[in-house]
């Protein structure tokens, strides 16, 4: 049976880390229903939850549940004990608390962003749980702790993300992150354009540019023109030299 029982663990493990990003440490929020049935079936929590669920666990809890616990009185005392072992995560009812079950709920919202788990024995939880696409329930049967599968409304989220209708928040972040950092899609779009625009508005200095180049290699042009005067000049003065003698000789 233990066989079989981590098996569907993996199962379903795999189902919420694929469709819905869950990493560890996996953040588990704990009630004091679910701190009373361990500690009738004696359960250590903190040893048996890592070794259910093959990886890290932050074991936590709210404000609202253990203030809970203390109005029920001493038939809770155990658990309450236990359940103040865990982390206690803020929750926006401290200064006015409410009932643990409204609580947890309010700290899952409509799509559970912070990928919480939760363990407990009340069924309005449960019930509620069943609602909010994405959430691991967990809950002790027959001496056991034992992760629920997934509800109807996430397995109708996972079918309409599959089929393009909708898509999730990780997701959405991720294709994000992944569009900034390779620059896909609209950004490189856009910085195609402005260089585009760039080489169209800048044809003035490389026009500049290649007019000095043109105008170097006119000045040995000159040069060699001047030369050539200077040459048929001394020639010229040659001649008149060789005349004159011819002249004394007649």
């Amino acid at each position: 049976m233990k066989i079989k029982r981590q098996k569907q663990a993996k199962k379903t493990l795999s189902f919420y880390k694929y469709n819905f990003s869950f990493r560890e440490p996996f953040q588990i929020l704990i009630d004091g229903t679910f701190c009373q049935a361990a500690l009738k079936n004696k359960i250590q929590i903190k040893e048996q939850m890592p070794k259910y669920l093959m990886g890290e666990v932050q074991l936590c809890t709210t404000s609202c549940a253990l203030r809970e616990l203390d109005t029920l009185g001493k038939e809770l005392y155990g658990a309450k004990i236990i359940l103040q072992r865990f982390q206690v995560r803020r929750c926006p009812h401290f200064k006015s608390p409410v009932p643990a079950s409204e609580c947890l709920l309010s700290m899952l919202g409509d799509t559970n962003p912070h990928h919480y788990f939760v363990a407990t024995q009340d069924h309005t939880v449960t019930a509620g749980l069943k609602k909010i696409p994405g959430v691991p329930l967990l809950y002790i049967i027959l001496n056991t702790i034992v992760l629920d599968k997934p509800c109807q409304t996430s397995l109708d989220h996972v079918q309409a993300v599959q089929l393009g209708e909708l898509v999730s928040q990780a997701q959405q972040q991720s294709i994000r992150s992944l569009k900034e950092e390779q620059g896909i899609a609209q950004k490189d779009g856009e910085r195609r354009g402005k260089k585009r625009k760039r080489k169209q508005s800048n044809p003035n200095p490389l026009s500049c540019l290649k007019k000095k180049k043109k105008g170097v290699p006119t000045q040995p042009l000159k040069k060699t023109e001047e030369g050539e005067k200077r040459k048929r000049s001394r020639h010229k003065k040659r001649r008149d030299d060789t005349s004159a003698p011819a002249a004394t000789n007649t």
